[in-house]
Parts: structure tokens; C-alpha cells; sequence
């Protein structure tokens, strides 16, 4: 089985659209037997973060939710990048190989400065640092949306490049890995649900709190008993996320809406469908989720173990790249 790496930025609370975006198909691959490696990409998220306490407890969070939702240590290596600080030091190898013109042609980057942001040097060399985490694991996979194609091709060359400059066969060059083309998940507004807008819905939240927030989901005006096309929908596309188009309880939603009877079919029913799908669905993960929260010693452990398994491989990359470069 090849080896993948994948990780996820602890920029705020987790919802929906990281659970059907990645999530999900971590726990899938891991179900088949791939060998994982997820880490929380703390170091990347430093370009942005300034809150230090906040932010040690965002990281947390998200290890505890990520393991709650499936990962299972004994099966997948879960890891905080910056406990495995060899990556860094990587990245600074791997930056001395590195063309300026490579970075400079970064979409991320390029898409900051079209917006008027000033980046700092960190959000410039994050390519570097995210290939130093692909490279360090050895890694053979990757999976990866569309958008991110670019970041696998300039970590190959990057490798290609480090092993031709010091002539040595230092860095594996991984493939990517095309995720499913997922829909775009809408928030609560009907924008793409993001933490960045504050539209997002957490399947960890309390039952009240989150009965509020599915109930406040944006729809259209049409009556009980007027036809309503679930496409346009924004609550029947998170359900059909969820639950998947095959799924019969998403094919029945779906003429409910086409046809609401004599009855009558309103919104406020397909939001409690909604509600009732997350309660369900997610209902093994926010029982595994209180019990880690009482036992923060579980949570500790996962990780450790997970940072063990990681450092193991990343020495031995770190010292042949020490070794090539002079400095063993």
C-alpha cells in the first residue's frame, strides 16, 4: 500500500464542509488499510494566528475532533507538525535550493497580493514548508483537490532539484492523488460554508445551539405546499453531502421537496430532516468526542504515538539531507 500524507490547517472550530471535504475520505482510506500520516499544519497556520492561547486550544480541538471522528492511532499516525521539528529545518534545506521565480509564481501567494494583503515571508516560503512535510514522510501519495495539483508539482520539483544540486538521492518524489470533485458546501448564508465567513455548522455542537443554526440555514419563500426544487436548495445540498446522492433517505428528501401533498412539505421540515441526519450520522463521533474530552491523557497518547511514528521516518529523510549537504 503506497504511503499518504495529508494535513489540515487548526483555524477554528471543524464543521461540515472539513468533515465532507477530507475527513470522511481520511477515515475511508484508513478503513481500506492505506498507511497514513495526518498532521495539524500548526506551523503553516502561524502566518495568520497572533492569539497564543486561543490558538493551543484551537490545536487541541482539532486533534481531539479528528480522532473522535475515526482516526485511529493504532492505524493512522495523527501528529502536530510542530512536534516534529525536524520539518522545519527541512525547509530551510530545501529553501536554499529554491529559485525566488518558484515562489513568486504561487497562486496563494499571487491571490494575497491581488487582494491587497501584505503576506509576510512565512505565507511566501509555504510552499517550502509544505513540500518539507511530503518530502520528510517519504510519502507516496497525496490526496489533493484540483487546486492544489500546483503545490504536489512544485514539491516534486523541489526534490528533483535538491537531489540533482547535491547529487544525491535524497527525497522520494510523490504522486497526487485526485480527491472526488466534491460540491461546494453552503453555509448558513448559502456562501461556501468557510470559517472565514462565519457560516459554518459544527457537528460537535450541542444539540440546542446547533437545532439554531441548521434552523437559521437561508431559503427562498415558497409555501408549505408549493413544489420546491431541491437543487437550489442549501439545506437539501448539505443533506445530500452528508448522507450521499445514492443514499434512499436523500432520494426520498429529494421528491418530498418535488412533491409536498396534500401535507405539505415546508423547510422547517427538510431543516429538522437535516438536524435529524447530523444527530445520526455524527452520533458515534460526539459520544467518542465526550469521552476524550474526559480523558485528555487518550488524547495525549494518540498524538505522542503519532509523533513517535513520524519522527521515526523523518530522521532518517533529515539525515541523508544532512548528509548531502555537508553537515552530517
Amino acid at each position: 500500500m503506497p504511503r499518504i500524507l495529508s494535513g489540515i490547517q487548526p483555524s477554528g472550530r471543524i464543521h461540515l464542509g472539513n468533515y465532507c471535504g477530507a475527513v470522511r475520505q481520511w477515515v475511508d482510506l484508513q478503513e481500506l488499510g492505506h498507511e497514513q500520516f495526518i498532521f495539524v499544519a500548526s506551523y503553516h497556520a502561524l502566518t495568520t494566528q497572533r492569539d497564543a492561547p486561543a490558538y493551543r486550544a484551537t490545536i487541541r480541538q482539532l486533534a481531539t475532533d479528528l480522532l473522535a471522528f475515526g482516526l485511529d492511532p493504532a492505524r493512522t499516525a495523527l501528529y502536530l507538525q510542530h512536534d516534529v521539528p525536524e520539518v522545519a529545518e527541512l525547509a530551510w534545506l530545501i529553501s536554499c535550493v529554491c529559485p525566488m521565480a518558484w515562489m513568486e509564481k504561487m497562486v496563494g501567494y499571487k491571490d494575497k497580493l491581488a487582494k491587497g494583503i501584505s503576506p509576510n515571508v512565512g505565507l511566501f516560503n509555504y510552499p517550502i514548508l509544505q513540500a518539507a512535510d511530503i518530502l520528510s514522510v517519504d510519502a507516496d501519495l497525496v490526496p489533493v483537490g484540483r487546486d492544489q495539483v500546483q503545490h504536489i508539482e512544485i514539491t516534486r520539483d523541489l526534490a528533483a532539484r535538491f537531489n540533482e544540486e547535491f547529487q544525491a538521492p535524497v527525497f522520494k518524489l510523490p504522486a497526487h492523488r485526485l480527491v472526488p470533485e466534491a460540491e461546494v458546501l453552503p453555509g448558513v448564508d448559502g456562501e461556501k460554508m468557510s470559517k472565514s465567513y462565519g457560516n459554518t455548522i459544527d457537528p460537535f455542537e450541542d444539540e440546542n445551539p446547533l437545532k439554531k443554526r441548521v434552523m437559521s440555514i437561508k431559503t427562498d419563500g415558497k409555501g408549505l405546499t408549493d413544489a420546491k426544487d431541491p437543487e437550489t436548495c442549501n439545506v437539501f445540498r448539505i443533506f445530500r453531502a452528508i448522507a450521499g446522492k445514492n443514499d434512499q433517505r436523500t432520494i426520498d428528501l429529494a421528491v418530498r421537496y418535488r412533491e409536498p401533498g396534500p401535507q405539505g412539505f415546508g423547510y422547517g421540515h427538510a431543516k429538522l430532516a437535516l438536524l435529524g441526519l447530523i444527530l445520526d450520522h455524527f452520533g458515534p463521533a460526539r459520544r467518542r468526542r465526550a469521552e476524550l474530552m474526559a480523558d485528555p491523557a487518550a488524547v495525549d497518547a494518540a498524538l505522542r504515538q503519532g509523533a513517535d511514528r513520524a519522527r521515526a521516518i523523518v530522521r532518517r529523510t533529515t539525515d541523508r539531507a544532512r548528509a548531502a549537504c555537508g553537515l552530517a
